[in-house]
This record gives structure tokens, C-alpha cells and sequence, in this order.
């Protein structure tokens, strides 16, 4: 059995070198689903527009836990202020059933098929089968009643466990928290402006999903889409085309906490240049596209914004990625779009979960170039294949390893705080410290 998670288990000062252990203990890791997932944070669970009526419902996850995001009915006295969608979890009151088993439909109510309790959609208990007893005739031939529910047995008392819900822009996340801050409050000032250039007035379209099941703590993600430094030197699809890489202008920006962020930078035209591409395997000066059109960028209206941290000037990113603590990363690279649901699967295991997006208003071959552009991502995709890769890589390193090994994770020094550049591990180390204050380490 693993050793008790204790202070005195993470010796070193800061969150620059963080112990192979938070990757691989068993113990840790179930203290994580509760004081994370379970706790006082918000988790996303799905998109609006993957619901669009009365009934329509998507299995997802809450940390290891199933839920139910599903569209309730409204009253027309509630319209406008109330979204219909709920989040219950996939567990009947009675005897604890995963009652729902299809991933998506459509469903008038919720009936488990051991014992037929049924539920609203909203998660109430709605009935079940000889609550009042099976009426029956005793030895002497007077009416009686066999069985039943106690007396003082309330319906209202037994429904689904309910999650508090909140909808920001068509995104869907919800909580087994009662104090868990609002969602805005949640994610703050600093990160809130590159969520609405994204989302804000736009009607979402849904394009697709990938999954993929990767063997690395769920923290590994979260990790990679904090950090700069990797796809320039990783990924030869970004340094040979100018994707994303470290002679690019670029910002790194975080919420007060640390939880969040958000990496932006510009697209150049690639090619060769000495001071990020000399002795880097990935560039492959020669490399050439049989179909051109995979790199088809069109600039969007969208994409430009106003300067958040520089009042009256602007900008227009190519790419932004936002990590949201602890499961969401919304991708915003060049003109394909994703959310990607981080959904762990023990200590050492985590389902990845793409949903491709667009917009309502986009045109036939707007949506042809994300669907096209989407290839780069994804399990197989051109770029994101890499980074399942290193991770599973990382993780059997660190389980080879034993108690005593940490990571370094030092690049721009060992403190915490946004960045104008690319070459830094700040993000990183800005989680690690949140975690730790979370999980008392």
C-alpha cells in the first residue's frame, strides 16, 4: 500500500520539481477525485448545442462519476432566464444503478431497468413500481395489502443526486459543490475576455468527436497544454510550418489563482531560422504538403481583440489555448476549434475527449476548412498523436522510477506570473503551486 500523502513527502520548496509520486499514487489520486473534481470547482461537462431540445440528453463525466447532462422542460414563465439543461448523476436512488446506458438520445423520463424507479428529466423521482403495496387477500378471505413503502416515504426525498449547473456561452459546467464560487468568479478577470472572443453572441455548430484513451495521470494534459516550451521542439508540424513556435510573439496569461490560463501567440510562415530551428530534429527544411489545403488559413473577424493587458491598442492571435482547472482545454488553433474533456481513469489513465465545433454562421467551406484542419488533432491527428505519445512515455518513467525522482520544471527561472514570451514553464508551475494549496501538500 502507498505511503500516507503527507507534507513531508514533497521536500522541496515551490512547484519547480514536482515528485514523480503526484503521477503515480493511488491514494493521491482518490484524494484528487474528491477535493478536486468532487470538490469546489466547476467541470465541464459538454456543449448547449450537443442537446438542442426537450429530452435530449449526453452521458459525460464528472471526475470517475457518470452524469446525465440533459435538456429539461422549461415553463414559458421561466424562458429566457432558465436553460432547461440539468446535470444528474448516473445513479439510481434505489439501489445505485447506472440506469442510463445509451451515450445520447432522447428521453421523456429516466426509468431503471432494475426495479423500473422512474425519474424527470429534472431528476426528481417521479414513481415506482408497489409504492402502495400489491392488495391481496389473506387466509381468511379479507382484503389486505402486502408490501409497500413505509408510511412516511417521500418521493421528493429520493431523487437523483442533482449537480449545480452553469452555462456560459453554450459551454456547460456543473458541480457537487454548494460553495464553490460562481462560474465567471471561477474563472476570472484575467482569463474571461478570451473565452468571449471566442463564444460571446456566436451560435455554436457541432462538427464531431475523437476519443482516445491515454495512459498517463490526468495531470500530464493539463501539464501540455500549459507549456510552451515542448511544441517548437516536439511537434514538426509546427516548427516546419510556423505553426506555433518560440520566434512567434506570444503571451502567457493566468487567472489570480494560478488554475488557469491561456497561451497565445501569432502564426508565422515557418521556415528556416537558425535560433529556434539549428539542431532540432522535428524541422524537416524539406518537408512539403501533398495537399495544400491543410494549411488554407483564412483570417476571421473574430480573432482580432482588444488588448486586455494594454488599454486602446489590439491584437490578432492565430492560436489560443485555454487550460481550464481541472478537465477543459478549449483549442483555438488557426481556424479549427475544440473543447478536449480530460476524463481520469485512475492514477495512471485518462480518457481524452474532442469535440469539434463551428459556427452558425459560417459558410460550407468555413466548415470544410475546421473539418479539414481538424486532421492536425485529434488520437491520429498530424500534431496531437505526439503528445499521447511523450505522455504514456513520462509515465512509464516515472513509474520505473520509485519515490525519490522529481521533475524539473525551471525554464524562466522558479516563480509563478504571466510572460511575454514562449520560452518558460511558468504555466506549470503556477498549477503546482494551486494543487498543492488544494490538496494540502
Amino acid at each position: 500500500m502507498n505511503a500516507p500523502v503527507t507534507l513531508s513527502r514533497w521536500s522541496q520548496p515551490g512547484s519547480s520539481r514536482v515528485p514523480f509520486w503526484a503521477y503515480t499514487d493511488a491514494q493521491l489520486y482518490q484524494q484528487e477525485l474528491q477535493k478536486i473534481f468532487y470538490g469546489a470547482h466547476w467541470n465541464y461537462v459538454g456543449l448547449e448545442v450537443e442537446i438542442p431540445n426537450t429530452g435530449d440528453f449526453k452521458l459525460t463525466f464528472v471526475g470517475e462519476r457518470q452524469v446525465i447532462m440533459v435538456r429539461d422542460r422549461v415553463a414559458p414563465k421561466d424562458r429566457g432566464v432558465d436553460t432547461g439543461i440539468r446535470v444528474v448523476e448516473n445513479r439510481c436512488a434505489h439501489r445505485g444503478v447506472r440506469f442510463c446506458q445509451q451515450p445520447q438520445g432522447n428521453a421523456r423520463s429516466f426509468v431503471c431497468p432494475y426495479h423500473q424507479w422512474t425519474y424527470k428529466l429534472n431528476g426528481d423521482l417521479a414513481g415506482l413500481p408497489f409504492k402502495e403495496g400489491v392488495k391481496a387477500l389473506d387466509e381468511a378471505g379479507a382484503e389486505c395489502v402486502n408490501g409497500g413503502m413505509p408510511a412516511d416515504f417521500d418521493l421528493k426525498q429520493h431523487g437523483l443526486t442533482k449537480l449545480r449547473v452553469a452555462v456560459l456561452h453554450g459551454l456547460v459546467f456543473a458541480t457537487f459543490s454548494d460553495t464553490v464560487e460562481p462560474l465567471q468568479d471561477y474563472l476570472g478577470p484575467n482569463v474571461m475576455p478570451w473565452l468571449d472572443r471566442i463564444f460571446k453572441g456566436r451560435e455554436l455548430t457541432l462538427l464531431g468527436y475523437n476519443r482516445q484513451r491515454i495512459p498517463g495521470n490526468w495531470k500530464l494534459m493539463m501539464e501540455n497544454i500549459k507549456d510552451p516550451y515542448h511544441p517548437g521542439l516536439l511537434h514538426t508540424w509546427f516548427v516546419t510550418f510556423g505553426l506555433w513556435r518560440a520566434d512567434q510573439k506570444s503571451r502567457m496569461v493566468m487567472d489570480d489563482q494560478g488554475r488557469h490560463a491561456v497561451m497565445i501567440s501569432r502564426r508565422n510562415e515557418g521556415g528556416q531560422n537558425a535560433a529556434v530551428t539549428e539542431g532540432v530534429t522535428s524541422f524537416k527544411a524539406n518537408m512539403t504538403l501533398n495537399d495544400d489545403r491543410l494549411l488554407d488559413v483564412v483570417g476571421e473577424p473574430w480573432w482580432k481583440i482588444a488588448d486586455p493587458s494594454n488599454p486602446g491598442a489590439e491584437i490578432t492571435p492565430t492560436v489560443t489555448m485555454i487550460t481550464l482547472f481541472p478537465g477543459l482545454i478549449i483549442q483555438q488553433q488557426v481556424n479549427s476549434l475544440s473543447t478536449r474533456h480530460i476524463v481520469p481513469r485512475g492514477e495512471g489513465e485518462f480518457d481524452f475527449v474532442w469535440t469539434h465545433f463551428g459556427f452558425a454562421h459560417d459558410s460550407p467551406e468555413m466548415t470544410q476548412r475546421r473539418l479539414r484542419q481538424a486532421n492536425l488533432f485529434g488520437p491520429a491527428g498530424f500534431v496531437s498523436a505526439d503528445d499521447g505519445e511523450v505522455i504514456e512515455l513520462s509515465q512509464q518513467g516515472f513509474d520505473q522510477w520509485g519515490e525519490d525522482g522529481s521533475t524539473l520544471c525551471e525554464l524562466g527561472g522558479t516563480g509563478t506570473g504571466g510572460t511575454e514570451h514562449m520560452v518558460t514553464e511558468t504555466l506549470i508551475r503556477s498549477m503546482y503551486a494551486y494543487w498543492r494549496k488544494v490538496m494540502s501538500l
